[in-house]
């Protein structure tokens, strides 16, 4: 007993249980809403189960890491990440009309899913690395390493990832000090810019944000999932109506369902009750980070804790906006909760680096 005692404690002794356990109800949670989602599709859950696995393992590894080494791994990941990207754009494979994913041989990756966690990396490493002469041209810096991922998702094309991995970015230029009135003149400039932006975007793309106005306009094609959605949510009333009993997952009209648009799965059985609960637990764990990046000891791990922290909350908030119908359908997944081995692996990723700034010997600046 005593032997297993020790082999636990070394096994968790730079994991947040606080945190841990926050992320192991929510996965739970969407092994539960999986489960109705897919028919009770066994196979479907086993994978999942599988991909849950393999992010905590990586978690724990990167939980392990010292704070030192994860620093030194920002500029070579940005590297890395960043010729995968011009990979994708030279020789990537076309599905649906959209080249983002790069034949490596043995595999196929999506290299921005990489740059989610590359991107606040870098740009905490070079703000820490110019924390004491910080000036406008150091932003105008950090905002040039933003910009060139971000430019190369975007002609992929994948809208989502990349509105996702700008709101990381800025994240970090904002937690780094940049000036209310930037900000304000940045707004002002890209609200001036909203022309030219709609006249350069995908017919697609175009057709999502006429939706999000009147999904009614075509509720065969382009409203579709906004409408059913929709409609799953509020049948769900205030109970719901009950686990594997909702009428719009499992008669087949609800897109997606085990993906994107799990919510409303989840919307439809458990109700206004269900949701509450959902939103308390996912409250939990952001407090927690939020803890974390409150604890950080300098620039370089602050700005990091703050990203993750607040680019998880921009998840949980586009998913839930694109299903209830307040926001355009960008093919974002609900964290921790959603079917997929990709995001899930990137959001534990992120929290195992949240755990290494917990529990590791504060870095000193020398």
């Amino acid at each position: 007993m005593i032997e297993i005692k020790k082999i636990w404690h070394y096994l968790t002794r730079y994991m947040d249980s606080f945190l841990l356990i926050g992320i192991l109800i929510l996965m739970a949670v969407g092994l539960i809403v999986l489960y109705s989602a897919t028919g009770a599709n066994m196979s479907r859950v086993s994978n999942q189960i599988i991909n849950m696995l393999v992010a905590l393992v990586i978690m724990w590894l990167v939980a392990n890491i010292p704070l030192q080494q994860i620093m030194r791994l920002a500029l070579p990941m940005y590297i890395v990440g960043l010729s995968l990207l011009i990979g994708v754009a030279l020789f990537g494979e076309i599905n649906n009309g959209a080249r983002r994913w790069l034949n490596i041989g043995v595999t196929r990756i999506q290299p921005s899913e990489l740059m989610k966690i590359a991107i606040p990396l870098m740009m905490a490493w070079y703000f820490d690395k110019h924390e004491i002469t910080l000036r406008l041209k150091d932003y105008l810096g950090a905002t040039i390493l933003l910009m060139l991922p971000v430019l190369l998702i975007l002609r992929q094309p994948d809208l989502g990832t990349a509105l996702l991995i700008a709101a990381s970015g800025f994240y970090v230029l904002f937690l780094a000090g940049l000036s209310w009135r930037i900000i304000a003149g940045l707004v002002i400039t890209v609200a001036a810019s909203l022309p030219v932006f709609w006249s350069i975007m995908h017919d697609y793309q175009r057709r999502r944000i006429m939706t999000l106005l009147d999904p009614s306009q075509d509720p065969l094609g382009a409203g579709y999932h906004t409408i059913q959605s929709t409609i799953a949510i509020g049948s769900g009333g205030v109970v719901g109506k009950g686990w594997q009993n909702g009428t719009q997952a499992q008669l087949d009209f609800l897109p997606e369902q085990s993906t994107d648009f799990i919510f409303a799965v989840f919307s439809e059985e458990f109700g206004l009750i269900g949701n509450t609960i959902l939103l308390f637990l996912y409250l939990i764990v952001i407090a927690r980070c939020m803890v974390i990046t409150a604890n950080a000891s300098t620039q370089f791990t602050r700005l990091i804790a703050g990203s993750i922290t607040l680019t998880f909350f921009t998840y949980i908030f586009v998913n839930m906006g694109m299903v209830s119908g307040i926001l355009p359908i960008v093919g974002v997944p609900l964290p921790l909760i959603s079917y997929g081995g990709t995001s899930m692996v990137t959001m534990l990723l992120g929290f195992g680096i949240l755990m290494s700034i917990q529990t590791h010997p504060k870095l000193i600046k020398t």
